[in-house]
C-alpha cells in the first residue's frame, strides 16, 4: 500500500462521519481540551463506550449502601 492509498483511506473515514452541533457546558469543554486538541474524538470515544455498556454507571441509583450499624448507647469503644 502506498502513501496515496493511505491518504485516501483517511479521507474516506472522514467522509463517513457526520457533523452535528451540540450544547455542552463550557467548563466541561475546557476539561476535555486539557486532554486533547480534538474534543470531538474524546466525545466520540465516550459515546461508543457508553453504547457498548463498557462504562460502569456511577450514580446514586447503582451504588450499594454499606451502612455500618451504630452500637447501642454505652457500647462505644472510646
Amino acid at each position: 500500500m502506498n502513501m496515496k492509498d493511505k491518504a485516501t483511506d483517511a479521507e474516506q473515514r472522514e467522509l463517513d462521519k457526520e457533523e452535528i452541533a451540540i450544547r455542552i457546558d463550557s467548563e466541561l469543554i475546557e476539561q476535555i481540551k486539557h486532554l486533547t486538541n480534538d474534543p470531538s474524538k474524546v466525545i466520540e470515544v465516550a459515546i461508543r463506550q457508553w453504547l457498548r455498556g463498557e462504562i460502569p454507571r456511577d450514580d446514586e441509583l447503582t451504588r450499594n449502601r454499606h451502612l455500618t450499624p451504630v452500637p447501642p448507647r454505652g457500647e462505644w469503644n472510646d
